[in-house]
């Protein structure tokens, strides 16, 4: 009986040595595989200014988050591959390990945290409304907004839609897939309200006369932040990714980012 306990002892032993050598193996295939493929996949949504935008007549792509994961990619001595996705599809995407990190204006949120990591914070912000100027009076809270005679237009599967669909009980909601075109059909009439965040409020009341950021100065939700939305699968990814973060900020590099894009 004893010979039986100590023989299965040692193929315990054994089977616990064999599963960390392999855990260690596989600790490492995201990196590996970046560092092999001299690529690194960025999936990106593409329609959120300032932080990724996609120029439809040249493929290319702009914005704050795109020239700092090419700054990151360059640091590791490896090159961008953007990956296109969508709001609604962004965790889809991420689960399916479609990219190794998700940029664009991704905000940091518990739902996400509970699923997928993220990089440190950047571009403290919060829910404000893109408007008409001429609604600039009227349109003074929530409250005046939410009500039959308001539309509302909001962009699909992300935090915009859940805080349209948590906080407009009244006003009439149109769901537009594309979150680029929604500030030109506020400022044409075709709807009246945008939920969005500040930074985007701001570039697209300084781009279009007819547009005023509201709730800029005193959102409508407590603060939140951004992030590269990155894969966790690999700790050796996640370490480099994060040292070379950490490294861009103490650089400058990361303010030297902001002002050019957010300031």
């Amino acid at each position: 009986m004893y010979g039986k306990k100590r023989v299965a002892s040692v193929v315990g032993v054994l089977l616990l040595f064999v599963f960390l050598i392999a855990g260690q193996a596989a600790a490492g295939a995201r990196l590996d595989r970046v560092m092999e493929t001299k690529v690194l996949c960025v999936g990106t949504p593409g329609d959120y200014r300032p932080f990724s935008m996609l120029d439809k007549s040249t493929g290319k792509y702009e914005g704050h988050d795109i020239e700092l994961a090419e700054l990151l990619a360059s640091e590791l001595g490896v090159a961008v591959e953007f990956v296109p996705t969508t709001w609604p599809k962004l965790m889809e995407d991420y689960l399916e390990g479609k990219f190794d990190v998700a940029v664009g204006g991704i905000t940091r949120s518990l739902a996400r945290m509970l699923r997928g990591d993220f990089l440190p914070p950047y571009a403290p912000n919060g829910k404000v409304a893109i408007i008409r100027k001429e609604n600039m009076e009227k349109f003074t809270s929530l409250e005046a907004m939410d009500v039959p005679e308001t539309t509302v237009i909001v962009n699909p599967g992300g935090t915009n839609q859940k805080f349209v669909d948590a906080n407009f009980k009244n006003a009439k909601v149109v769901v537009h897939q594309n979150n680029a075109e929604i500030p030109a059909m506020i400022a044409e009439g075709q709807g009246d309200v945008m939920i969005t965040e500040v930074y985007e409020a701001v570039v697209y009341s300084r781009k279009d006369e007819r547009l005023y950021g509201a709730f800029i100065d005193k959102p409508l939700t407590k603060i939140s932040f951004m992030g590269f939305f990155i894969q966790q699968d690999d700790p050796d990814f996640l370490k480099i990714m994060h040292y070379l973060w950490n490294d861009a900020k103490l650089r400058g590099d990361l303010d030297a980012l902001f002002v050019k894009w957010l300031k």
